[in-house]
């Protein structure tokens, strides 16, 4: 199984330990790319740390990101969005997360 990595405001965290990813659950942060509401049904998931860094430099939250290892997912599991972006349509669970980055604020400085 490979390694993914999924980028959020870091206003999500506490959710996040408590209930995994679930774009269901998203409610009053808005997504990295400043959407109010999910952009796809699942979660966005980064191939590599230079898909992180991209991630991160679109921030539009308004503050600090988190960035959380995702294990446990076979990458046939992965859908493409209409712009090129892989997501997984489930939730993730808290069991295959680990918070690898804290309260990123400058693009290129997590890990």
């Amino acid at each position: 199984m490979a390694q993914f990595f999924h980028v959020t405001s870091s206003r999500n965290r506490e959710s996040i330990q408590r209930h995994g990813l679930d774009w269901q659950r998203m409610s009053s942060v808005c997504g990295i790319a400043g959407s109010p509401t999910p952009e796809q049904e699942g979660i966005f998931l980064c191939l590599d740390h230079n898909e992180v860094d991209w991630f991160c430099r679109m921030n539009a939250t308004g503050g600090t990101l988190d960035v959380w290892a995702v294990d446990g997912i076979d990458p046939s599991e992965l859908v493409e969005s209409p712009e090129g972006h892989s997501f997984l349509p489930r939730p993730i669970p808290t069991s295959l997360l680990t918070l690898t980055s804290k309260d990123v604020d400058t693009p290129g400085h997590f890990g």
